[in-house]
């Protein structure tokens, strides 16, 4: 082997090795989807939290619905947090949005809690 060809492997893994550690900081679509699907869980939560208040006061439909889209908004964000966090191949910082991926679930774990005490105290108090 000639020293040139030694010299040229090593800058090219640096070059490889540097590019793949550098961080991305524009909006992917990975992080789109993953933004879009923690706004979900967010929305899930606070309609969840909004249900479950209603659903204490013993007034009207006791906030089935809203505890009926909490489930589902909540369903959803954890679902596509979980399929985000799935096929991503980095870590945070890599453009895979795994940071709201991870929020995500968490968010739509909170949705679908709250959306399930909520019905179930409506159906009791109703």
């Amino acid at each position: 082997m000639s020293v040139s060809f030694v010299v040229a492997a090593r800058a090219a893994g640096y070059v490889a090795v540097q590019s793949a550690a550098d961080p991305v900081y524009g909006l992917t679509s990975a992080r789109f989807w993953a933004t879009s699907v923690a706004l979900l869980g967010l929305a899930g939560a606070v309609v969840g939290g909004l249900a479950l208040a209603r659903s204490a006061r013993r007034t009207g439909d006791g906030g089935r619905r809203r505890a009926v889209v909490a489930l589902v908004t909540g369903a959803i964000a954890l679902a596509g947090g979980a399929l985000n966090l799935t096929v991503a191949d980095g870590g945070p910082g890599t453009g895979n949005g795994v940071v709201a991926g991870a929020l995500a679930l968490v968010l739509g774990l909170t949705g679908l809690i709250l959306g399930r005490l909520a019905l179930t105290r409506s159906r009791r108090t109703g």
